[in-house]
């Protein structure tokens, strides 16, 4: 194998122009948790039109499902940077999260309070898929454990076909909601919203690239590193929808990054959202 030749790229930042910009991604960042939260608002409330609107008969479960006393959850969405430069910029429909989660209801503040407290565990899944054809590689001069951004040409040559630019991050979660029942004497009915948290234990993160080169010649190279994210990380949930189906979004509170240890100076941060289902 060829030796890899990693050229650092200066970052387009500076410091006039950062102040700029952090005003303009902060406006950009309130401006995108103001429309998440509409759309769930709205969602919301349509399905809670719909769930006054059920029927008494018994339901039987979508495909035979088991009648487990237990929710597994599987979450898609869409991974955002907020608070990120422009360096950063990510391709939102190619930028994807996937969780999965075993939770386990447990009834709170007394019998038909409408309140149930769900602890639980399972896998989360972030992808990053940068702009402009760049990728995470380690930084020598931060030390191990550290990343910047470098284009793809810079290591692979000029002449290039890239068919696949993506960084993943995957956690061990551990998430907690707090759900209020509309159907206070079934709980397995009716619409239902939560709020909650989860903290995460990030224990693998790889860049997959795919490139051709002009003489035909295919690479597909996954590297596997810390990075400079953060071990842990924790946030807030909210989630709205029936038992079978629900939208959900995360925040992030901590940075994605070490400080000082990732690309740029950056203190981004997560945000996700989606749609799931309930498989029992």
């Amino acid at each position: 194998m060829l030796p890899l030749r990693i050229i650092k790229t200066k970052s387009r930042l500076n410091p006039k122009g950062f102040s700029i910009f952090a005003r303009t991604s902060k406006y950009l960042s309130t401006l995108l948790m103001k429309k998440i939260f509409s759309f769930l608002l709205a969602f919301s409330l349509v399905q809670f039109v719909f769930a006054q609107e059920e029927t008494k008969s018994p339901k039987i479960p979508i495909g035979g499902r088991p009648n487990i006393p237990a929710d597994l959850r599987v979450e898609f969405g869409f991974n955002l940077l907020n608070n990120r430069p422009e360096d950063m910029s990510t391709r939102f429909f190619a930028s994807k999260t996937f969780n999965i989660y075993y939770q386990y209801p447990l009834a709170v503040f007394g019998a038909g309070s409408g309140f149930t407290l769900s602890p639980g565990v399972g896998i989360g899944s972030d992808k990053m898929a940068f702009k402009d054809h760049v990728t995470l590689v380690s930084d020598p001069s931060k030390g191990p454990e550290s990343s910047e951004l470098v284009e793809l040409t810079e290591i692979y040559g000029d002449n290039i076909t890239i068919s696949k630019n993506t960084f993943a991050a995957n956690y061990v979660d551990i998430p907690l909601d707090l759900t209020y029942h509309i159907n206070t004497a079934n709980y397995n009915k009716g619409f239902r919203v939560s709020v909650g948290g989860k903290v995460g234990w990030l224990y693998n993160a790889h860049s997959k690239v795919k490139v051709k080169d002009a003489d035909g010649l295919e690479q597909k190279v996954k590297n596997a590193q810390d990075y400079g994210l953060e071990k842990i990380r924790y946030g807030l949930t909210f989630k709205a929808g029936t038992p079978g189906f629900y939208v959900w979004s995360y925040f992030g509170l901590n940075n994605v990054f070490k400080e000082n240890m990732g690309p740029v100076e950056n203190q981004a941060k997560q945000i996700n959202f989606g749609v799931a289902v309930n498989l029992f």
